[in-house]
């Protein structure tokens, strides 16, 4: 029993990281295996199903998630049930109609994701050009920068001392 659990952790980690990579289908696989060895009932088992779940809907198997959903709503562990309703609710809403022109088509490029040798870009016709090196700032001549107390910090305090002596005497 121990054993298949493990194995079920094994494909569950897989699965998800397979997921965070957008290998959808991968992790359909390994999330199917790791559900189908674990008791469903548990608490990983919910765990398990809820990344099933997504997982399926990202491959675009959308009854698959909705059954499933369907099924996790009745689930023994609380927050898996609660789950299971809140990935229902959103995958049976209605979607909104966008305009194309919102839209930006983003290629399929699986068939070419094996293929390193014909496809490189380089950067080789660019002419090169040397860093231009960096100058010290001029220096700042000392004699030129007025360095003369103009009172204004004596003026400031006398000002603020007034101010806390009304404010003292006012308040008693």
């Amino acid at each position: 029993m121990t054993e298949s659990l493990e194995i079920a952790k094994k494909e569950y980690i897989a699965g998800v990281s397979a997921f965070e990579k957008g290998q959808y289908r991968e992790s359909v696989q390994r999330l199917e295996k790791a559900s189908a060895l674990v008791n469903r009932n548990s608490g990983f088992g919910g765990k398990v199903l809820i990344w099933l779940v997504t997982a399926y809907e990202a491959a675009g198997q959308l009854g698959e998630a909705i059954a499933l959903c369907e099924q996790i709503k009745k689930h023994p562990d609380a927050e898996t049930s609660s789950q299971g309703k809140r990935l229902l609710y959103i995958m049976q809403a209605p979607q909104l109609k966008r305009p194309t022109e919102w839209l930006t088509q983003i290629p399929d490029l699986a068939a070419i994701a094996d293929n390193t040798n014909q496809t490189r870009l380089s950067n080789t016709n660019l002419p090169r050009t040397a860093p231009k090196p960096r100058t010290a700032p001029d220096p700042v001549d000392l004699s030129q920068v007025n360095t003369k107390d103009n009172q204004f910090i004596w003026v400031s305090l006398l000002v603020i001392g007034l101010t806390i002596g009304l404010l003292y005497w006012g308040n008693t």
